[in-house]
């Protein structure tokens, strides 16, 4: 079991941060199911798609989470790294500002599209994964992420234009 959650485990924390916005809450939940995955270690043999089946259970965490308390948000910008350590202040604090445009926008966005870019755009599953883990159908996934991306379009040139 730890073959399949370990490579992951990145992509479950990120995307229970996305969802909770604290990172206290978000490890909380990656360790969630990390239980979970142990306790249904002989059932999860069985499942065709374990990395789906993963991120359904965190995505399920998470908003349970949220339902039971109300969480303190914390800023995704504190847990990003640069990749670059080579990069100048200036070409930093430029970096710094269109993620933060970028985020914004994101944010704007209602709650189904921000879900779908997330798992599309940044952890890199495919729409029937997506439609997998968040319940949506293909088609719907295909919507969400078609409006989302010309919304973000939409509002990004303005700014840049």
């Amino acid at each position: 079991m730890l073959k399949v959650v370990l490579p992951i485990k990145d992509k479950l924390f990120r995307y229970a941060l996305r969802i909770v916005g604290n990172r206290m809450t978000a490890e909380d939940v990656v360790q969630e199911v990390l239980v979970k995955v142990w306790q249904k270690k002989i059932e999860l043999e069985k499942i065709e798609n374990k990395e789906a089946w993963c991120m359904t259970v965190t995505r399920n965490l998470a908003l349970d989470k949220l339902r039971r308390k109300k969480v303190i948000l914390d800023d995704v910008d504190n847990h990003r790294n640069i990749s670059d350590s080579n990069m100048s202040p200036y070409r930093s604090l430029q970096s710094d500002d269109t993620m933060s445009i970028i985020k914004d926008a994101i944010n704007q966005l209602p709650e189904a599209q921000q879900q779908v870019i997330h798992l599309r755009d940044i952890e890199g599953y495919s729409y029937q994964e997506i439609a997998d883990i968040t319940g949506y159908s293909n088609d719907k996934v295909k919507v969400y992420l078609h409006r989302a991306r010309i919304t973000l379009r939409h509002k990004l040139t303005s700014i840049y234009a």
